[in-house]
């Protein structure tokens, strides 16, 4: 039993570290897109994206195991929970809005890879949508938190 309490409480702390890495992160390259077209700023870009993208591989790497492993309340409350699938439609939203600049910045570094500048015409857009995808970030720190105190449940 203390194993079990102990593994759940370092993914429920490794599910939190990524949203301290990841808001600030995607807020940063948000920030570092208005001005892509600079060497150092692009830089900025890169490294605010890594961050980002390591924040996604914690969510997806402790989410799922927390939501229906053994270490929290059990998939039976998550799964008859209505904000449980108002926080899931919100990550994906995040994750279909992502694809774009997850693409681009892909592409970016693989022409800065070859020795090109690359196009970074697209960089506002990608700006507008981390902002978005920053926003969703921070809806869904609010409704996983009523969740976890049982709002939307039937009583």
């Amino acid at each position: 039993m203390a194993v079990i309490a102990t593994a759940a409480a370092i993914l429920s702390a490794l599910h939190l570290l990524a949203l301290a890495i990841g808001l600030p992160a995607v807020v940063l390259r948000a920030l570092a897109l208005r001005e892509a077209s600079d060497p150092a700023a692009l830089r900025r870009v890169f490294a605010a994206d890594a961050a980002w993208g390591f924040a996604a591989l914690l969510w997806l790497a402790t989410g799922p195991v927390r939501a229906f492993g053994p270490f929290e309340k059990g998939a039976t409350f998550y799964l008859s929970s209505p904000l449980f699938h108002a926080k899931l439609g919100l990550f994906l939203a995040v994750f279909a809005l992502e694809i774009a600049p997850m693409a681009g910045l892909i592409r970016w570094r693989m022409a800065l890879g070859r020795g090109e500048s690359p196009d970074v015409g697209a960089a506002r857009l990608f700006g507008i949508l981390s902002w978005i995808e920053a926003a969703l970030v921070v809806a869904i720190v609010f409704v996983a938190a009523f969740m976890a105190r049982g709002f939307g449940l039937a009583r």
